[in-house]
């Protein structure tokens, strides 16, 4: 039978010099028993690691310490490292993933920790993680965060919390559903018959396809008008009913469905499109708002960087991603994404917000 791998720190006699930041000192030496080694206060010729925290400047006592284990030529280890050999999180990942208290409160300084604390006792906003020297927060809450803020300036505090509690079905889910309009086709491009042939494809009669795309086109002139979708669709799926293998019908008739929280309907039109021609950068866009909506944000991430690198101009896709990315702690990821942002829609509806989080 195969002996388990020893831990790093077995039979190690570590000492902890200067401030952490991600651990206690006293939880910090029980981890150290915990993994098989041994905690101690003072250097000596027992000791065979010393690890240096991050907080703060160097004390007397951490440069006595440092210049014991110099001349006893002892292992030297920083916090980071040493959070990575016990498989903790280092504190510059954490800052890279979440928003550290400090930070924010930096961010917004009409703020104070007790305004955070009292959102947190009303649930409005939940720490990630907390720390021995900081709180971690997501990007979902740094928006109530910046909501109340901003709200500060002309109502108490107070009032703010109450307002947002009462409305917190509506208000503070940053309602990605409404914001996120499918990217819809009026022009109409369609495969080739050699490409069709590619994928294994019958290719339709040419004439009949000429009444599919002035189907799609009198859909196509209804679709802006909400009131209108069930004639749109109607038209699409006479269109489809002709060509099958007419793209811009099946992505706008998927984004009719998308419109009515029919979103199975309109996931599988969407990939039946991507499957027909991947070249359509709508389809990889909305499919992406679809996964974005079901939670799975790797997939809706991967559908927008798709989406880019077919139409780099498309602002709402490098929108979207940041949006995403932020969402699953990719904050240093998202940055060029909402530069893109305000580059391609400087008067865009979402350009402050993506100014504040590309700093």
């Amino acid at each position: 039978m195969t002996e388990p791998n020893p831990s790093p720190l077995t039979d190690q006699v570590v000492v902890f010099t200067g401030k952490l930041s991600t651990l206690g000192r006293k939880e910090a030496q029980g981890l150290v028993v915990t993994l098989g080694g041994a905690a101690s206060d003072e250097v000596n010729a027992k000791t065979t690691m010393v690890v240096v925290g991050l907080e703060g400047s160097p004390s007397a006592d951490k440069s006595q310490k440092l210049r014991k284990a110099e001349e006893l030529k002892i292992r030297v280890l920083s916090e980071s490292e040493f959070c990575k050999m016990v498989g903790r999180q280092p504190p510059e990942e954490l800052k890279q993933q979440y928003y550290a208290q400090r930070d924010v409160l930096s961010m917004y300084p009409g703020l104070r920790e007790d305004h955070l604390r009292y959102l947190q006792k009303w649930g409005l906003i939940r720490p990630v993680l907390r720390t021995h020297s900081d709180t971690y927060f997501t990007f979902q809450d740094l928006l109530v965060i910046r909501q109340v803020s901003s709200e500060m300036e002309g109502a108490p505090f107070r009032a703010i919390v109450r307002a947002l509690q009462s409305a917190r079905s509506g208000q503070l889910a940053f309602d990605f559903r409404i914001d996120a309009e499918p990217a819809r086709i009026i022009k109409l491009k369609r495969p080739k018959p050699k490409e069709l042939k590619e994928l294994g494809l019958a290719i339709p009669v040419q004439p009949p396809a000429t009444m599919a795309e002035e189907y799609f086109l009198k859909g196509s002139a209804l679709d802006a008008d909400e009131s209108r979708h069930h004639t749109a669709a109607t038209w699409y799926r006479k269109a489809l009913e002709i060509d099958p293998y007419l793209v811009p019908a099946l992505i706008n008739l998927a984004n009719i469905h998308y419109g009515k929280d029919e979103l199975a309907e309109a996931q599988a039109l969407y990939e039946r499109a991507i499957g027909l021609d991947r070249d359509f950068f709508e389809a990889h866009f909305n499919l992406g708002n679809i996964y974005h909506d079901l939670g799975r944000f790797p997939e809706a991430a991967g559908c927008y960087r798709t989406a880019i690198v077919l139409n780099p101009q498309y602002a709402e896709a490098h929108f979207y991603l940041a949006i995403t990315l932020e969402k699953i702690g990719h904050s240093v990821e998202a940055k060029p994404h909402w530069r893109a942002y305000q580059q391609l829609s400087p008067d865009g509806e979402w350009v402050e917000l993506a100014r504040e989080f590309s700093e």
